[in-house]
């Protein structure tokens, strides 16, 4: 079975880079965790059967290209929401939790950046990757290659770095655009789906653990808190 899939983030600069991070001073509150907030979501059902691979008949890398560039676009629409917040001056650096993040160039050079640079960096070398044939085929019988799972997994270490740094920086206004049950479902989604194939390792998402085993258990009867669409 072949899905359709296609990408929805375009800008001019390209980059081969790679993030490392590096810790950070200074730990603070983290706002996301308040129940207020961790019990708001958008969707109640188990996440878990919307990620499982649902039949035998569909091949495993056609479900993790379709997931993957869903998950793509839906980080990028969420990242919009705040962009205007995250500039130079507000992020310098590429923060997550007690986390820096920097980028290796071409030639292997560290790079820090700030943050928006950095996002316009994962959303450049993601597309890139998920609009090349040769990578992510959308045609019929067409093979995906010998390195296509290497390559999912440096794209969704990528979207997690994205994902992390709005919570860390711009939950508060997040919350102010009444979206953080749509970042809360997301989050939750993406990191079901990264653990059920293995796709990013646990030492690079213990920064987000605490909320993460918040937000993919299931909630309890009656207690589901849907935000208001607008």
């Amino acid at each position: 079975m072949r899905f359709k899939r296609n990408g929805s983030y375009t800008l001019n600069r390209k980059s081969k880079t790679k993030p490392n991070g590096k810790k950070a001073p200074a730990e603070e509150k983290k706002h996301y965790m308040e129940p207020e907030y961790t019990k708001v979501r958008v969707v109640d059902f188990d996440l878990k059967d919307l990620v499982s691979l649902p039949t035998k008949e569909i091949d495993l890398n056609e479900w993790l290209a379709n997931n993957t560039t869903t998950f793509f676009n839906l980080i990028n629409l969420q990242y919009s929401t705040i962009s205007e917040f995250c500039t130079g001056d507000t992020c310098q650096a590429m923060t997550a939790c007690n986390t820096i993040y920097y980028w290796y160039d071409e030639r292997g050079k560290k790079m820090k950046c700030t943050a928006p640079q950095y996002v316009d960096l994962v959303m450049t070398s993601v597309q890139k990757l998920v609009t090349d044939e040769e990578i992510f085929p959308t045609k019929y019988g067409k093979d995906f290659p010998n390195s296509f799972e290497s390559l999912v997994k440096k794209v969704c270490r990528y979207l997690f770095h994205v994902l992390a740094h709005i919570y860390w920086a711009h939950f508060k206004e997040t919350v102010a655009l009444e979206l953080q049950g749509h970042l809360n479902t997301l989050y939750a989604h993406f990191i079901v789906f990264v653990r059920e194939f293995n796709l990013v390792e646990p030492k690079e998402t213990c920064i987000m653990d605490d909320l993460s085993e918040v937000l993919c258990a299931p909630l309890p009867p009656h207690t589901h808190n849907h935000v208001t669409e607008r």
